[in-house]
């Protein structure tokens, strides 16, 4: 089975130079404090929480160092096992964060499958994230912060193992679908019936079943893909272009989440 491994400051630096950028937006005022990227991961790394993977928001100006970026974390210690007792996921850390002022310090919790590498956010009103303005930081106040979310994970967990125990009839998982693709799309693009079958369809051993955790991680890998067909607005097809932007990924993968337990309350 795979896992996860911990990225150095090399390779850090070679993915994402904008997180060890100490230098500001120029609009800012001075009641901007900088919370610089780097100093967040060096004390998360304190904390048993370790990089594997960083995004940045494309940008073409000359301030592409100030703009938005994504690190995931990882604690080699916390691991969700499988039925068989073998790791199956790792609960995950995201960090959002910019240096031009557009937003502020944010953590949301999520979970690493390490089968298809499937990042699902997990966003409800039991557990989520937080976030620190621009205005002083302390590594006290992140143990504290990130102390908090760790105990939520007994409730997170539950929640996994409602998602594995609710059994979806064919008519449920196509609704299912026809909703997830509302959750990437909106509603200007439709999808065939021959589409729709395809996003249940299960690609390797381990997503074989009804149960809505194992739909919930088949539609939501190949939404995040893409390379299906889709109808857009004027009756032509289009191939779907794979999620790339860590924004819009996060932003579907809530709303999957929040679909995902619409079926468990049904």
């Amino acid at each position: 089975m795979k896992t996860l491994k911990a990225l150095s400051r090399e390779e850090l630096r070679s993915l994402a130079p904008s997180i060890f950028n100490h230098t500001v937006g120029s609009k800012l005022t001075d009641k901007y404090v900088h919370i610089p990227t780097d100093t967040i991961v060096d004390d998360m790394e304190a904390l048993g929480w370790f990089p594997y993977s960083v995004k940045t928001v494309k940008s073409r100006t000359k301030n592409a160092a100030t703009k938005k970026h994504l690190v995931q974390f990882f604690n080699p210690d916390i691991v969700i096992n499988d039925e068989k007792g073998e790791a199956d996921m790792y609960p995950q850390l995201l960090l959002i964060n910019s240096h031009d002022g557009s937003t502020a310090v944010k953590f949301e919790m999520g979970v690493f499958r390490l089968v298809c590498e499937n990042g699902l956010v997990i966003k409800s009103q039991d557990f989520g994230g937080f976030k620190m303005r621009h205005m002083g930081y302390s590594f006290a106040d992140l143990r504290v912060y990130i102390n908090q979310l760790v105990e939520t994970l007994p409730t997170v967990v539950a929640n996994l193992n409602k998602f594995s125990q609710v059994e979806m009839t064919p008519e449920q998982q196509y609704e299912f679908a026809l909703k997830a693709v509302e959750a990437r799309f909106g509603e200007e693009k439709q999808l065939s019936s021959d589409e729709i079958d395809n996003l249940l369809l299960a690609e390797r051993k381990e997503d074989v079943g009804n149960d809505v955790w194992r739909v919930l991680n088949r539609v939501q890998e190949k939404l995040t893909s893409g390379g299906f067909g889709y109808m857009n607005a004027r009756g032509k097809v289009r191939k779907a272009r794979a999620v790339k932007n860590f924004t819009q990924d996060i932003d579907m993968n809530t709303k999957l989440w929040a679909l995902a337990e619409e079926f468990i309350a049904a």
